[in-house]
């Protein structure tokens, strides 16, 4: 039984209330405060272009002011979309925020563009987009970047990534399934297994595999599995359902027909949901029962038994929901439940 295993945030910075996009990221930093307060591990934020709801696209930017804002809790990115850019840059941009926060930094790194093609090649231009195929050239340049490990021949072997941090930051390969895992291994960086993204079957065997590809950098330094999830969590089961509507809705016209709209009040989408065709209720339906969504006892046990699946260290939550308060009070909630700071408290004694 694997219930020792670390709870981190994701933050998506959504869009709450309909309010103007611009107050978004003050709302972050007010989160990432609470979360530190309460003891969550890590605090990532994610990186979205030309996305209805959502409101950060460069998690960079938002990473130095949360960690300006925060005492203990690590930061990082979940993740940088690296197609759109230099893995020189990306190593620069991290190492100069790991100089400034030590052993506080995590730079995520993902495949997806985070946005729709007219996004994309605006972020490449006058260039065109990258192709997928050169993502992992990127990955493995980034990685040598970091540690300055890169292999003598390579054309950039004798560039130095300055300022020459005395920690590198961690780095972690984000994946929705089978597609880096493997490789997240190869390059020893840790492994995120977004479960939030889609409903589609993601087996067992996927971490086995990065564990059995797993190649360290250091003598000391270990795999690393973290499992994204979506959580809400409220006072009663009900609520908690009526909460993640919104995101739920809003998943349903994202992923079924591509359209990317604002985050609507529950009651405006659990009248909407009595519009859709089967199909998309159907799609609704599994992507409700594809979230922890309940009491923060119900969401526990739901956290431990995927911690047991899939053998993981870590579980990072992502809410999103319409109301910021429902939002502070499901992460507070979670908290108390796992007693954080607590644990904190007894790991402290226990050194």
């Amino acid at each position: 039984m694997n219930h020792s295993y670390k709870i981190s945030v994701l933050d998506q910075i959504p869009i709450h209330n309909n309010l103007p996009s611009h107050l978004a990221p003050a709302q972050t930093i007010a989160l990432a405060k609470q979360c530190d307060a309460l003891r969550y591990y890590r605090y990532w934020i994610a990186e979205h272009h030309d996305t209805e709801g959502y409101a950060c696209s460069c998690p960079e930017i938002m990473i130095a002011e949360v960690a300006a804002a925060t005492k203990n809790i690590r930061v990082g990115s979940g993740g940088v979309m690296l197609s759109h850019y230099s893995p020189y840059k990306v190593a620069e941009t991290f190492r100069l925020l790991s100089s400034l926060h030590p052993n506080r930094i995590d730079l995520g790194v993902g495949r997806a563009p985070g946005g729709n093609s007219v996004a994309a090649s605006a972020l490449a231009f006058p260039h065109h987009a990258n192709a997928a195929e050169l993502y992992a050239q990127k990955v493995f340049d980034l990685s040598g970047f970091l540690h300055n490990n890169l292999p003598t021949g390579h054309p950039y072997s004798t560039l130095k990534t300055i300022p020459e941090a005395e920690v590198a930051p961690e780095l972690w390969l984000l994946g929705s399934g089978a597609g880096s895992a493997e490789f997240a291994g190869d390059v020893g960086a840790g492994f995120a297994l977004a479960l939030f993204i889609g409903t589609h079957n993601r087996p067992k065997e996927i971490i086995d595999a990065y564990r059995n590809a797993f190649k360290p950098i250091t003598a000391q330094q270990k795999s690393k599995v973290m499992l994204a999830v979506a959580v809400i969590c409220a006072e009663d089961s009900d609520e908690a359902v009526r909460i993640a509507s919104t995101h739920t809705y809003w998943k349903v016209q994202a992923f079924r027909h591509g359209v990317r709209i604002p985050l609507l009040p529950p009651e405006d989408c659990l009248n909407l949901k009595q519009t859709l065709s089967i199909e998309d209720q159907a799609y609704y339906d599994e992507t409700l029962n594809s979230m922890i969504v309940g009491t923060a006892d119900k969401c526990r046990s739901k956290m431990n038994k995927l911690a047991d699946e899939y053998d993981a260290d870590e579980i990072m939550v992502v809410n999103v929901c319409y109301d910021f308060e429902d939002r502070k009070r499901s992460y507070q909630l979670l908290a108390e439940e796992f007693e954080l700071g607590n644990k904190v408290a007894t790991e402290q004694i226990a050194i």
